[in-house]
């Protein structure tokens, strides 16, 4: 019993303890971009009015980034097979780990459909909240046009964030399918021609995050959160002829007087916050591009030199028919020399102009 623990913790216990420390980091992004959203001051006016789901929506886009840019690493077969055959990594078990890449590229996968369902349900509940929370008061804010506008799917596709998100979900709803083992058995040109429909998903993501709808408030220390304007109540209140009219002096913090009546959200520790001027809204730069960014332009470059090499001819030595229906080809090609992990995508053009099937090289 001892040593089979002892085996399975030398060649599966360095694979766990990585997706441990992978699912640690999804934890930890999601709960921080939670926390952020749901205490930060800078959000306090955007949460009153969408409430739990600004941050389910924006914890979700965070595990999203971090996962889009993971998933394209798995892929960049030159690169790991350049690792795994050289002397840059020594140790057998970070070896071993370089071998289940696919399983990873997969694990990556299937954690963006989970979270892009979250998220998609999270904005679907914002626009409902846009629409029954619309404040007049903050008009730079709403994403409605007036209070209890019904078209939430008018709401969803505001320029381009709504436009971009459905059909992200389209071409994610195709790659998953076509994904699976059933598919790829039966037709793996299915699954190959989909699966490239990833560069359309990224341009999509990139363009996604453009559209400025969520909003953080900008003069936190001219008008904290909550706070008391005079200047406002005052002109709400009082008419003042335009002969008498002259701006309202800005207010400080100061005790706010005990025989008056000030509702909660206005008084912490007998002190009144007041607040010189309205709040000011801004929409976020843009970071999606900051996490894809580079895993992509990696991948794309390996892309192209993958296809530079295959346009080099490859001379067939023998074709031997072996029991079991079992074909096995002998070629060879200059300059290449297989390396564990390898495999080949054969394409007979007099058999069919578009399929196209891969076998594992053997040496």
């Amino acid at each position: 019993m001892a040593l089979s623990w002892r085996s399975w913790l030398g060649n599966e216990g360095s694979k766990h303890l990585f997706l441990f420390f992978w699912l640690a980091l999804n934890v930890w992004l999601f709960w921080k971009t939670f926390l952020l959203y749901y205490q930060g001051l800078q959000y306090y006016y955007l949460h009153q009015m969408l409430g739990l789901g600004l941050c389910v929506s924006r914890a979700s886009a965070s595990v999203l980034n971090f996962n889009c840019c993971l998933v394209l690493l798995p892929m960049c077969r030159v690169l790991l097979a350049f690792l795994r055959g050289s002397q840059k990594v020594a140790s057998r078990k970070t070896r071993r780990l370089l071998d289940k890449s696919k399983t990873f590229h997969v694990t990556c996968g299937v954690t963006i459909c989970i979270f892009s369902v979250l998220h998609v349900a999270a904005h679907l509940v914002n626009a409902l909240n846009f629409s029954e929370n619309y404040n007049e008061d903050f008009l730079a804010l709403n994403a409605a046009n007036y209070r209890g506008e019904v078209s939430q799917l008018y709401l969803m596709s505001i320029l381009v964030p709504g436009l971009t998100g459905v059909i992200m979900v389209l071409v994610l709803f195709l790659m998953c399918t076509a994904s699976t083992y059933a598919i790829r058995v039966s037709n793996y040109d299915i699954f190959w021609y989909t699966h490239n429909l990833f560069f359309v998903f990224y341009m999509l993501l990139m363009l996604h995050v453009s559209g400025g709808v969520l909003k953080y408030q900008t003069n936190l220390e001219e008008h904290p959160p909550g706070c008391f304007n005079p200047n406002k109540t005052l002109r709400q209140n009082m008419t003042v002829p335009k002969a008498f009219e002259e701006p309202f002096p800005d207010y400080t913090t100061e005790p706010f007087p005990e025989d008056l009546a000030v509702p909660e959200p206005f008084v912490q520790n007998n002190f009144m916050r007041i607040c010189s001027e309205e709040p000011k809204f801004q929409s976020h730069f843009p970071e999606t591009w900051f996490w894809i960014s580079g895993p992509l332009c990696l991948y794309c470059v390996e892309r192209l030199y993958r296809y530079i090499r295959s346009n080099k001819p490859v001379t067939v030595t023998s074709v031997i028919s072996h029991p079991s229906n079992v074909l096995e080809v002998r070629m060879v090609k200059d300059g290449f020399k297989a390396r564990p992990g390898q495999y080949v995508i054969l394409h007979c053009p007099r058999v069919s102009a578009l399929e196209s099937h891969p076998f594992t090289l053997t040496m």
